[in-house]
């Protein structure tokens, strides 16, 4: 069934609807016009919970899945970089060595603690609640590197943060996430992380304080994460989700739109249910929405020499309610970081506006001499398939191009540097500057932490991309 098709079917359900209601378990409106803009309203708010539950289920929960990690309340580290088998989350960086954390703050806070950490090494420590928000960061650029314990409390919790706590941090939500990403500086240096992620430490703050812990909270029957998690599963796992995070006043009259087509904490929604007119209306309302939701991550910022630049991660005082932009976030890379910790232009088009593909040609980068990205800590340009904004498997095992091999790059005789750009190697001598990109679409994200003034007010950006077949 088309849009089209589908549109002409809810004006000739609205009839019948009027005049003979069916009786049905699930609470809805009976206009399906304003049920299809609920349900619209609905999908977009929930895109980001459920992919951020999709992390959640395959690194903390399914034991079964090679994306597992371990469970909740423990800083899980990795001491290498992400590869193309690493699928849990769509664009992930492979410069930084992630460890996480995923925290259970219903009972009590979790404390974490980071070690000192040499001053010429970018680490950070990123926390973002269910619905994908960033609240607070520790690390290089926001507490430096002198090491410390810092807390983090759910919803519900009123106590006093203890001195020994640096800070405290709030998460609206039940449940959080802390990314740590730490520096490589090359594969030599991997020992180094080793000894940095054996310092990053999680614990309920009753065993920080030696105290007696609180009643443990209920066991949890997490549902399994599905293939119609994004289709018609949505709004299960979105009432699922919401008996963690609790109405804020500013959500109150959504929460209240929402309930009218059976979305509530922990209410039982089953799609194929639903009365025949609830899910014509419904089924193209996520149609819609996730339409919206693509060709609202195609157009955040401004584009410069092809390149989307602009800010599309932050905090509920950031998206003030803009639910579309954070789920065209969590599209383009759900759990980016803020724009002051890393500004990520996104590669559209070639010199001549066509768009990136690796089977029809090859590209060339060309930062000129003294005209690297301007950053407090290093920058990157990674490579991935357009498909699936998944690494790719390639020859050399090289994903992406960065800063610390510079030294081992070849500049031109102008001193500018050249980055090549391909499915196929550029050949021995260029090869130290190749990076590979598929054979098909591409998604390429340049990324750059800690960025400096001119980064973050356009004064820079990157040069263009040029197609040279």
């Amino acid at each position: 069934m088309t849009l089209s098709h589908a549109r002409a079917a809810l004006a000739a359900i609205t009839v019948v609807t009027a005049s003979a209601p069916a009786a049905h378990a699930q609470p809805r409106v009976w206009d399906p016009f304003e049920a299809n803009d609920i349900a619209k309203s609905a999908y977009i708010y929930a895109f980001p919970m459920v992919a951020g539950y999709k992390a959640m289920w395959e690194f903390n929960i399914d034991t079964t899945s090679s994306q597992y990690l371990g469970g909740f309340n423990q800083v899980l580290g990795q001491a290498r970089v992400f590869t193309p088998k690493d699928t849990a989350i769509v664009t992930p960086n492979s410069d930084t060595p992630y460890s996480m954390l995923q925290m259970d703050l219903r009972a009590e806070p979790v404390v974490f603690c980071v070690p000192v950490i040499d001053k010429a090494r970018y680490y950070s420590v990123q926390l973002a609640d269910l619905y994908s928000d960033t609240y607070g960061y520790v690390g290089s650029r926001t507490t430096g590197n002198d090491g410390g314990c810092y807390m983090v409390s759910g919803p519900g919790w009123h106590g006093t943060k203890p001195a020994a706590i640096a800070k405290e941090f709030h998460s609206e939500t039940q449940f959080s996430l802390a990314i740590f990403r730490t520096q490589l500086f090359n594969p030599a240096d991997i020992d180094n992380i080793k000894k940095i992620q054996a310092g990053y430490k999680a614990m309920p703050l009753s065993t920080f304080l030696n105290s007696p812990p609180p009643p443990a909270a209920p066991a949890i029957d997490f549902p399994k994460f599905g293939d119609d998690a994004f289709k018609t599963g949505v709004f299960s796992y979105l009432n699922f989700l919401l008996q963690f995070a609790p109405t804020v006043p500013e959500e109150t009259k959504l929460r209240e739109d929402f309930a009218k087509i059976g979305i509530g904490a922990g209410k039982p929604f089953d799609f194929s249910s639903l009365p025949l007119e609830d899910r014509i209306a419904e089924g193209l309302a996520m149609k819609e929405a996730f339409k919206e939701i693509s060709a609202r991550k195609d157009t955040v910022g401004q584009t410069r020499n092809g390149w989307q630049i602009g800010a599309a991660f932050g905090d509920r005082a950031f998206y003030n309610g803009d639910y579309l932009l954070r789920a065209a976030a969590a599209l383009a890379g759900i759990y980016g970081n803020i724009k002051e910790e890393a500004l990520y232009p996104l590669a559209m088009t070639d010199n001549h506006g066509a768009k990136l593909d690796g089977s029809k040609a090859n590209y060339t980068l060309t930062f000129p001499a003294g005209h690297l990205p301007p950053v407090n800590a290093f920058w990157s340009v990674t490579m991935y398939d357009g498909k699936t904004q998944l690494l790719i498997d390639n020859p050399i095992n090289r994903y992406l191009i960065n800063s610390p091999m510079l030294p081992g790059m070849k500049k031109n005789p102008d001193g500018s540097l050249t980055i090549y750009i391909q499915a196929k190697s550029p050949g021995p001598a260029k090869e130290s500057n190749w990076l590979p990109a598929p054979n098909g679409p591409i998604y390429m994200v340049m990324r750059l932490y800690w960025p400096k003034p001119e980064a973050l007010t356009s004064t820079w950006a990157p040069p263009p991309i040029i197609a040279t077949k």
